[in-house]
This record gives C-alpha cells, structure tokens and sequence, in this order.
C-alpha cells in the first residue's frame, strides 16, 4: 500500500515467475533444449516458453520431468506445492485481506449479486463465464474461497449492508429453479440483525450507483477504505478526499433505494413470479 493507495495490476504471481526461471536456469545447465522438454512432457514449446518466462503457470507434468532429465534431485519438483491455484484474483488480495478485520462493510452492485451473498449455482455459473476460461483445479478453488468468503456474515459484530440494483436481482445467470433458490437465499441471509440488504429498484432515474460498484470498508482502528473493481483490476484506496465522495454517494443511494423492509417484500415478489 503506497501513498494510501494499492492498484493491482493482475500480473503474474511471483510464484510462477520464480520457478519458470528456475526451469529455465536448471534446463540450460543440463544442455536440455526447450523443445526436448517440451516434447518429453507432451506440451507445446510456445506452452513451455510461456512457463519458463512466468506467464504461465508451470504444470506438474513439466515440474516432473524437468526434475528428472535435468538432474534436479527434486528441487524442482519441490515447488509444485507453491503453484496451487490463488483463491481470488490478484488484484483482489489486499482487498480480501482487509475485508477479514472490517467491522463493517457498505456496497453497491448494479450488475449482479454480490459474492458474499451467492449461491454455489451462481458462483459456479459466474466463474464457469470466466474469460478466458478457468482451469480446473482453480475454478474449484475459486468456488471453495468464495463461499468461504461467506462465513463473515456469521461474524455478528461486522455490520453489513448490500444495496443492489433491481436489473442484478433479475438478470439470471442460471436457470429459474436455481435463480429463485438465490432469491430465497437473499431472504435467508439478510435476515440476521447485523446483514442488510436494500434494493435500487428500477424508475429512480440517475444515482451514483450507475457510475459502477464499489465497496466501503472501517476496520477496528476506525480505518476506512474504498475499492473499486473492474474487468482486469481492483483498487483499494484510504485517501480521505477519495473516500469522502465515497461515502456522499453511499449515503445519496441509501436515500434512494427501497428500505429493508421494502427491499425483503420486493425480493419476495421476484422469487414468487418465478
């Protein structure tokens, strides 16, 4: 975090650089050409080219035998349990970290359900969207953090409060019986007195929300922060002037979106038309 402010760039993680170069490094020593590897690990030079510079994540099968026909001992192989699939995104990290110590949390979604608040059906079919696609083994880890994610709802002394637009509530992103289960998932979560949910619903005209989500957090020492994410990057940012306007806004689309009690009602209505 630097100046209050960390940008994440969705670069590589150190990991995979570290150990393609190490591939690279162990490869070049023992005389082993890059296509000889390649083709010993049924993967295509450019595919092993890409792992050695760290643009890709250097697969097991090329760990294995590029320990064995180059000698390593199992150092290379060494570095499989370092190259297990990131949980979230990596422009996304520093934000999930501080999100674990917030004592509140105030956001709005314009575009679909939260993923604090998503069934598993949504959060596979929105991970399954991934482009480009996900492998795996990642997907599945992906779906396991963020339902994890979900267990700070159950933190009592963290206050939530989730104002989504009526377009993310109808837009459905799995099939009607799966998509009123999430309706009724909303109802279930947001029942407990420190979670809020609140509708946008459609006819308010212009609100700040329409400028994009975001995320507002206050950690214990009375900390605030902002995040905004989009395709390819995530923002999480402490400057007060930043945060200030944040925070207008927040409190400008509160006065605009349905109250608790209106937005469960409504939410009630969706899932009974369905």
């Amino acid at each position: 975090m630097t100046n209050g402010r960390v940008n994440g760039t969705g670069s590589p993680p150190p990991a995979w650089e570290y150990c393609g170069n190490q591939i690279k490094l162990w490869r070049e020593r023992a005389g082993v050409s890059r296509e000889d590897l390649a083709r010993r690990a049924s993967y295509s030079y450019e595919a092993v080219r890409s792992m050695e510079r760290g643009v890709r994540k250097p697969q097991l099968a090329v760990l294995q035998v590029a320990d064995v026909v180059c000698g390593a001992n199992g150092i290379l192989l060494a570095a499989a349990p370092y190259l297990k699939p990131e949980r979230f995104p990596s422009y996304s990290q520093e934000f999930m970290e501080t999100e674990t110590s917030a004592l509140s949390h105030s956001s709005y979604e314009g575009e679909f359900i939260p993923g604090l608040l998503q069934t598993e059906e949504t959060v596979r079919a929105m991970l399954h969207a991934h482009c480009p696609p996900l492998e795996d083994e990642t997907l599945e880890e992906r779906v396991k953090a963020r339902l994890e994610r979900q267990n700070l709802l159950r933190q009592q002394t963290k206050a939530f409060n989730f104002v989504i637009s009526e377009t993310a509530l109808r837009d459905r992103v799995v099939n009607a019986e799966a998509h009123k289960a999430q309706l009724n998932h909303l109802l279930s979560v947001g029942a407990p007195r420190n979670v809020t949910i609140q509708v946008m619903p459609h006819g308010r005209g212009p609100h700040p929300g329409r400028l994009g989500p975001y995320v507002l957090l206050e950690t214990s020492g009375h900390e605030y922060y902002g995040y905004e994410e989009g395709q390819t990057t995530g923002v999480l940012y402490a400057d007060p002037e930043k945060l200030s306007v944040l925070r207008q806004r927040h409190d400008m689309i509160l006065r605009q979106a349905l109250s608790p009690g209106e937005s469960l009602r409504f939410i009630e209505e969706l899932a009974e038309e369905l």
